[in-house]
């Protein structure tokens, strides 16, 4: 086998790599733009060599792993922090990242990652392209607000009902504030259609999976909240407790402890952006609409700030999420013989 240690990068790739049988090894510079890289890896497939290959975890690298998947050759997917502490010298150059990376495949200390599928990854898109719609709404209806607030007119989320929505317009401005008013409303509805558009889709989506209707049964929790869910995490079994859940989100403090001092700080915010924000969402509505979620939100504000408590909230959500989603795949335990008495 040829076990490859490739430093990936949008444009190029330096590789280092090694044949098991031969005993050889080597270092090589492979564009991309060119085709050099494509052409290295068919010219491998051609001669019928079995390839693994290994990479730090990053983006841009869609292309790449297709490629390798229809030449049927490994591709292993490093964590890029366990990789980075694996490195001694205080140099760091692309032919020193991709000699490390072979010498962790070849010693079988590579940290791979989960990867998950490309239809995985393809709703993916839709969450983000919706977020992404639905952020630009928000500052174009910002925008609009600014522009009603200078004609003292404030009325908040009135000002898009119909009422507000013609007085808007009633508004009598100047050449390009007007201008600007024209585009901002002929944006806004177009963006209306669209975002509804595919928040059908997901609730769509929703339907056709059981783990994500039953996360929907939790208070707060809504088809998006709970699709993002399920596609982040990919499966309940991945994580061992409800801890290491918060941690994967990013939603538990950052430490730096030593000996008997405990230094806690912010949130780490060391995975998914987009997961993280949702839960914060989702958290919020849960504690608007169930008593016992907003007893439990009271009680932290009272000792920390609202902030710190609606974070601490949406942690509390994950987790119970995690668990309402575990205990429905774990297969019920076997009754055990013997007295339950004491």
């Amino acid at each position: 086998m040829l076990i490859i240690g490739c430093d990936y990068h949008p444009g190029m790739q330096q590789i280092a790599w090694f044949d098991g049988q031969s005993g050889e090894c080597g270092e090589q510079r492979l564009e991309h733009g060119t085709g050099e890289a494509e052409k290295f890896y068919r010219e491998l497939k051609r001669r019928g060599v079995r390839v693994r290959v290994g990479i730090e975890a990053s983006g841009h690298t869609r292309w790449f792993e297709r490629l390798l998947a229809e030449l049927e050759m490994e591709l292993w997917i490093g964590n890029p922090a366990k990789i980075a502490a694996q490195r001694v010298r205080k140099q760091k150059t692309d032919r020193g990242d991709a000699q490390l990376l072979l010498q962790l495949l070849r010693e079988d200390r590579f940290p791979r990652v989960w990867v998950p599928s490309p239809e995985n990854r393809d709703l993916r898109q839709l969450l983000w392209h919706r977020h992404r719609l639905v952020q630009m709404r928000t500052r174009i209806k910002n925008q609009l607000h600014a522009i009603a607030l200078n004609e003292g007119v404030q009325r908040r989320a009135r000002l898009w009902s119909k009422a507000g929505r013609a007085q808007l317009e009633s508004f009598a401005l100047d050449r390009w504030t007007a201008r600007r008013r024209h585009d901002l409303l002929a944006l806004f509805d177009q963006l209306a259609p669209q975002i509804a558009e595919l928040s059908q889709a997901i609730e769509q989506e929703a339907e056709r999976r059981p783990e994500v209707q039953r996360l929907m049964t939790h208070p707060g929790v809504g088809p998006i909240t709970a699709l993002a869910f399920v596609l982040v995490l990919g499966t309940p079994h991945r994580f061992r407790c409800g801890k290491q859940v918060g941690s994967y989100l990013g939603l538990i403090p950052c430490e730096d402890s030593s000996a008997d001092k405990h230094r806690w700080g912010h949130l780490s915010k060391q995975g998914n952006t987009l997961l993280r924000y949702l839960l914060v969402e989702a958290a919020q509505a849960a504690v608007r609409c169930d008593p016992q979620w907003r007893r439990r939100f009271l009680h932290l504000a009272m000792r920390r700030q609202r902030n710190i408590a609606i974070a601490a909230m949406a942690r509390k959500l994950a987790v119970s999420l995690y668990w309402l989603w575990r205990n429905a795949e774990d297969p019920p335990a076997a009754p055990q013989p013997g007295s339950h008495v004491g």
